[in-house]
């Protein structure tokens, strides 16, 4: 149990990272006056971070020849944490941060559930199940309850 116990606090510390980042872009966006232009700061600063954790680790720079032979949808990623970031830029002002993420939270779940049983995008087959759509069902309930 204790072997999960620091992965699932990574994990939640994470989901709380995304909050001060929603909360960070959406006060920069006021102070630009600019949704697209504290977007675009908040991914250069993450390119910086990122290259620093490349360099830091001393991973090599991919290949060309390797970069060749990944599916051009394997690029997108990018997109859509820009998709991402850029809703929430908007959104957490007027929706607030606890029900935007909940309902964030519920979307994930419900395309998780439908990626899980047709293995999209490579995604390990599990299929739906009573418990799972429950679960599911138990989210969107929370989006009812925190919008009360």
């Amino acid at each position: 149990m204790f072997k999960l116990v620091f992965p699932m606090m990574l994990a939640a510390a994470a989901g709380i990272s995304l909050v001060v980042q929603q909360a960070l872009n959406a006060n920069l966006r006021t102070a630009l006056g600019s949704a697209a232009w504290s977007g675009f700061i908040s991914y250069f600063i993450g390119v910086i971070c990122m290259a620093a954790l490349a360099f830091l680790l001393q991973d090599p720079v991919p290949s060309a020849s390797i970069a060749a032979r990944i599916p051009w949808f394997a690029w997108s990623g990018g997109l859509f944490g820009a998709i991402f970031i850029g809703l929430g830029i908007f959104l957490v002002p007027q929706l607030g941060a606890a029900t935007f993420f909940v309902l964030l939270i519920a979307g994930q779940m419900l395309g998780s559930i439908a990626f899980d049983h047709f293995g999209l995008l490579g995604v390990p087959v599990h299929p739906i199940s009573a418990v799972r759509l429950a679960g599911a069902a138990l989210l969107v309930g929370g989006v009812i309850l925190i919008r009360m």
